[in-house]
């Protein structure tokens, strides 16, 4: 297959957030370096770690101008040196976080790619190496959800959310899933036992009656801001724990003052890529539970809404505003078979 030299790509050019993320058909296509495999994009997901870093406020986040996006999938078209277990032709999906998804081509560590699921496309397999296993991993090696238990899962509508939705549900776990009112229909269908309106200022509280006062054994917070503090009110004391995992609302803070006299709670941070950095036989653990729950049916090929990869920055300005359900998905002018 004949590489060519540059490709369209969205460009971020400030730390102002999506609304300088350009479409630009120049970009240089990059070269795969030892360990890193180059795909020929067939669609890249849509994460809050895009518009995290677009406005400079993910840690360690690559500085514009910078090709954004950081999960993808597609067609391995070339190698980098000390490649094996992966061959040419093959269709992968993986992460490269620190940019480069959304374009024509893209660089992916090999160590980190895995195949696509038989008979899926790549829009469907979408989320399968960062929101699937956030979700799994914030339920289980982290959450220690056990069946039985209750969970309060926030932004339950989005791909995170709903995929954790189905496994606590899958996990014998009753499930308090909290999503602005228009999206609760969708979130119901996944088996949710309880809903609770995202825009509420008495979330807490709706929580503990729905829990006769106890609180919930696991929160999954994604949210932060105002609804952190309501996270941990919301939290069994003691024994509960709350996996925090993103800020899409803002910072929030919490002192050892609160931990010891006000939320006696247990307190878990969660990042995907420092996981499998640090963690990675507790990623492959979780890796290799998604596969059985692939191959037992339990979860099946993804339903994202697909967009243009020149409608990007309106996909993540929607993203920011929470206008959305599930996952998003970006594809070249021409989607490419996957």
């Amino acid at each position: 297959m004949s590489i060519p030299a540059t490709m369209r790509a969205l460009r971020q050019l400030s730390l102002d957030g999506p609304t300088d993320l350009r479409l630009v058909p120049d970009a240089l296509v990059p070269a795969p370096g030892p360990g890193e495999v180059l795909i020929r994009v067939a669609a890249a997901g849509v994460n809050f770690v895009d518009i995290s870093q677009s406005h400079g406020v993910f840690a360690g986040g690559p500085q514009p101008p910078y090709v954004a996006g950081i999960e993808a999938a597609g067609e391995v078209v070339a190698l980098g040196d000390g490649v094996s277990g992966i061959e040419l032709g093959s269709h992968v999906i993986g992460v490269t976080i620190m940019g480069g998804a959304f374009a024509e081509y893209a660089v992916l560590m090999a160590a980190g790619a895995a195949p696509l699921p038989p008979g899926w496309t790549a829009e469907q397999a979408l989320g399968l190496i960062v929101s699937w296993p956030t979700a799994l991993a914030a339920l289980k090696p982290l959450g220690q959800l056990e069946a039985g238990q209750t969970v309060l899962i926030h932004a339950a509508a989005g791909g995170t959310g709903q995929v954790a939705v189905k496994l606590a549900k899958h996990y014998g776990a009753t499930v308090i899933a909290v999503a602005s009112a228009d999206k609760h229909e969708a979130v119901k269908e996944l088996g949710a036992d309880h809903l609770l309106d995202s825009r509420s200022s008495e979330l807490a509280t709706e929580v503990l009656r729905l829990t006769d006062g106890a609180g919930v054994d696991l929160v999954l917070e994604s949210v932060g801001g105002a609804t952190f503090e309501a996270s941990l009110a919301a939290t069994k004391r003691i024994t509960g724990r709350v996996v925090v995992f993103g800020l899409a609302g803002g910072q929030a803070s919490i002192t050892n003052w609160d931990l010891v006299y006000k939320h006696q709670i247990q307190l878990i941070g969660l990042n995907i890529g420092i996981l499998i950095q640090a963690a990675p036989h507790i990623f492959g653990q979780v890796m290799g539970e998604l596969f059985s729950l692939i191959a037992t049916g339990v979860l099946g090929p993804g339903t994202p809404t697909v967009r243009e990869l020149s409608d990007g920055p309106q996909a993540l300005r929607d993203l920011e505003a929470r206008t959305t359900v599930g996952k998003l998905a970006l594809v070249p002018s021409t989607p490419l078979s996957s």
